[in-house]
């Protein structure tokens, strides 16, 4: 049974995956959790002051390829929200010191479009009302099932990063979007998950030039880190698997990566 509430009983603490302290940005200190595996897929934002509740969050999220930063209180998500560009924010309305609507609440004002899913004990429908109307994407209300969590999520990315769309076809490439499986020609590819990190990247961002500093803070958390020769070996390493005609991934010297139909 995959249900989680938010008041889980104290017996199940020593459960609880390990927690570090990072500081990011200005000095603010973040506590995030630490992760024994590399991240390296989409970026999200995780607000929640349950660490139990939390942590299997992160972990299902982690096991399906994201990556994932964990803050506690609202302004450390207001200033993670303004300074760290994110994918999705799962965002608990009752954080301590900023309550969760008034960070949605400056998230919008400052003109910040990702998705946001709410989540809450509270289910009356004014409240569930209430938040849609100031800006949540969706809302979900605790206890809740797992895989419900994760179906949302894809949802919410994949109508904002590929129009709703179950299938982007560019070219020779069809990538489907739930399953982020890739196909070249109507034959798979194997990719690592770095690799259909960066490939999906560029594929949201067809035609235009994306840097390397974009594609590092793409696949990276707090606690991990991506170096530009990292990059590169990435980027090489997908253009051989990938290789045949109608498309090529170009370096733009000084500039970074596109991609691109040709013939």
């Amino acid at each position: 049974m995959n249900t989680f509430d938010n008041n889980l009983g104290s017996e199940h603490q020593e459960n609880h995956q390990t927690s570090v302290q990072t500081s990011v940005d200005k000095g603010v200190e973040k506590s995030v959790e630490k992760s024994t595996q590399k991240v390296d897929q989409m970026r999200i934002l995780l607000a929640e002051d349950d660490d139990f509740l939390a942590g299997g969050i992160a972990l299902a999220l982690r096991n399906n390829r994201f990556s994932v930063d964990h803050v506690r209180s609202g302004t450390d998500t207001d200033h993670a929200l303004k300074y760290t560009d994110y994918d999705l924010v799962i965002l608990d309305l009752g954080l301590p010191k900023m309550y969760g609507m008034e960070v949605l609440g400056n998230l919008r004002s400052r003109g910040q479009s990702l998705p946001v899913l709410v989540l809450t004990a509270r289910d009356r429908l004014e409240d569930r009302v209430s938040g849609l109307d100031s800006g949540a994407n969706d809302y979900l209300t605790k206890p809740f099932e797992l895989p419900e969590l994760m179906a949302r999520v894809r949802a919410l990315i994949r109508n904002d990063r590929w129009g709703n769309t179950t299938e982007f076809v560019y070219g020779p490439i069809k990538f489907n979007t739930s399953s982020r499986r890739v196909l070249v020609n109507d034959s798979p590819i194997d990719l690592s998950a770095r690799e259909l990190a960066v490939l999906e990247l560029l594929l949201q961002r067809a035609g235009r030039v994306v840097n390397k500093n974009q594609i590092a803070d793409h696949l990276t958390s707090w606690d991990t880190d991506l170096t530009h020769n990292a990059i590169e070996i990435i980027v090489h390493r997908l253009r051989k698997k990938l290789e045949c005609d109608g498309f090529s991934i170009r370096t733009m010297r000084g500039l970074g990566y596109l991609i691109e139909k040709t013939g």
